[in-house]
């Protein structure tokens, strides 16, 4: 945070002096700090405003600061809030402590958001039908573009503000884990959770003792999107559910008049109607707190718990309507490696 932080002695050529030298970067704003308290902000333009108001170059820059700042609380990241100073254009949100402490700067030229929570990536399966392609290879590991599949989706995850990860591995698993390592390297922390036996798509997540926030992302690693994580959290958030599934919108077109009976009577009928189907989009919110509901060491697959929070209506679902390939086939992997070309992160 060193070069977005200046100490109230400071006066206000010290600051331009420290603005001029980002000249090339986003964010030429800098944080103004009273014995680590955030006091305010400075950018050129509150030097140029007060120079014009009579004050003076060598003047401490308390006679310029800008006292009504946008920040967020440690403990209160509010994703929605983020998302509105990004609208309104704000580049550089402060984080601060229950003393108004700066504690981290969120830096919005880099990342999309903050998201509060954790994430468990599904990389143990045998990817059976992607054979001989994953012979030796397990299918996570496999090169779209220039670089793993599962590392196409922990990059986005992490312009999103994710750091904590967990990776449920099994199938050539020192793969996967010598890869990607701690995730130090990415600026994250990654825990491997390893199956003894198959756990399905949601088993690995009773093998978690406790995870610091109160939500938690459940991935097939295998997957390419461009979902925006963030507004899948608010609506997960907003809805109060326990669970939110991503669905992907999937239209059946048919070539004939579809007709409207009763018993052999025709009661009306549609001309070549289109019907939308939504389906598992393998991507899930839940609320930690579920982990109860799952058996330890157990197969269990995310449509068990669907089945059971259907019962309690506690299951919602995000519509996405733009890109998303399961790399399930063959014909799927040949066509990931056009469209990563046109995927952002």
């Amino acid at each position: 945070m060193k070069q977005f932080i200046i100490q109230i002695s400071a006066n206000a050529t010290n600051a331009l002096e420290r603005l001029n030298a980002m000249i090339n970067s986003e964010s030429m704003t800098l944080f103004v700090l009273d014995r680590g308290k955030l006091i305010g902000t400075i950018t050129d333009g509150d030097i140029r405003r007060g120079i014009l108001k009579g004050k003076k170059i060598d003047d401490p820059i308390k006679y310029f600061i800008n006292s009504n700042f946008k920040y967020l609380k440690k403990d209160q990241k509010d994703v929605k809030a983020i998302k509105e100073y990004k609208n309104m254009g704000v580049k550089l949100i402060p984080v601060l402590d229950d003393q108004g402490k700066l504690s981290e700067i969120l830096d919005l030229t880099k990342y999309y958001t903050k998201i509060p929570a954790s994430v468990l990536l599904m990389a143990g399966g045998l990817g059976s039908r992607l054979r001989p392609l994953t012979d030796n290879t397990p299918k996570p590991m496999l090169i779209v573009g220039d670089k793993p599949i599962i590392e196409h989706n922990i990059d986005r995850l992490i312009k999103f503000g994710i750091t904590d990860f967990y990776v449920s591995v099994k199938y050539l698993k020192d793969q996967i884990i010598d890869y990607l390592g701690d995730g130090k390297n990415k600026g994250i922390k990654i825990t491997y959770i390893e199956e003894d036996e198959p756990l399905g798509t949601l088993g690995a997540i009773s093998k978690i003792k406790k995870i610091n926030q109160d939500s938690i992302l459940v991935m097939n690693s295998d997957l390419l999107t461009d979902l925006d994580f963030e507004s899948f959290y608010i609506e997960f958030i907003q809805s109060s559910v326990k669970m939110m599934v991503v669905s992907i919108p999937y239209d059946v077109n048919i070539p004939y008049a579809v007709l409207g009976t009763k018993e052999n009577q025709v009661i009306n009928f549609i001309e070549k109607p289109t019907y939308t189907y939504y389906c598992n989009g393998g991507i899930y919110f839940l609320n930690f707190s579920e982990k109860s509901k799952i058996p330890k060491n157990t197969f269990f697959n995310a449509t068990d718990l669907m089945e059971k929070l259907t019962k309690e209506n506690e299951l919602a679902h995000f519509i996405h309507k733009g890109f998303w390939l399961d790399i399930g086939k063959p014909k799927d992997f040949e066509k990931s490696q056009n469209y990563i070309k046109h995927l952002k992160l």
